[in-house]
């Protein structure tokens, strides 16, 4: 009989653990400190043109370019319009000699919950490849950055039509 009246007690006690652990889990995912944003990347160095940057207090202004060249080896730059892409914003700068593209950067990324910057943080990286390999606006978008990648090619395209590219 004494072992019936344990279990019956341990059984009574499960919901209070159940709960007792929920709420302690909810806490805890609730005092977890918030990512610190990324460092903003300065105009030179090659981290810059792989690296997104957050915030825009610093950036060129959407659609600035060097003074036009002809297709020479004179380097140009353009940056596109902040596009707003589903979760932030985002522009692009693009820097060709020539007809080559040879720098893509992100001077703005304004992602709007730090997932968002979680995604961008990796997204950006493979687009830029995607850019400098084609040659072209004509990339593959990255899988789970849909958005992000629909931006990122729009204010790309934009700097390219300043640039009379493509």
């Amino acid at each position: 009989m004494k072992t019936a009246q344990t279990k019956t007690a341990r059984l009574k006690q499960v919901p209070l653990l159940v709960i007792t652990g929920a709420v302690a889990g909810f806490g805890g995912v609730i005092g977890l400190p918030s990512r610190a944003p990324a460092p903003r990347i300065g105009a030179a160095g090659p981290a810059a043109a792989t690296e997104p940057a957050t915030g825009s207090s610093r950036a060129a202004q959407p659609g600035a370019s060097s003074p036009a060249a002809p297709t020479g080896g004179r380097a140009r730059s353009a940056t596109g319009p902040v596009e707003n892409f589903g979760y932030g914003s985002i522009a692009v700068r693009i820097t060709v000699v020539g007809n080559r593209i040879t720098a893509v950067t992100v001077p703005v990324l304004n992602p709007l919950e730090p997932q968002s910057q979680l995604i961008c943080e990796q997204a950006i990286p493979i687009l830029r490849s995607e850019v400098l390999s084609a040659q072209s606006v004509q990339i593959n978008g990255v899988s789970g950055a849909s958005y992000t990648s629909e931006g990122y090619v729009k204010s790309l395209q934009a700097a390219l039509d300043t640039l009379h590219l493509q």
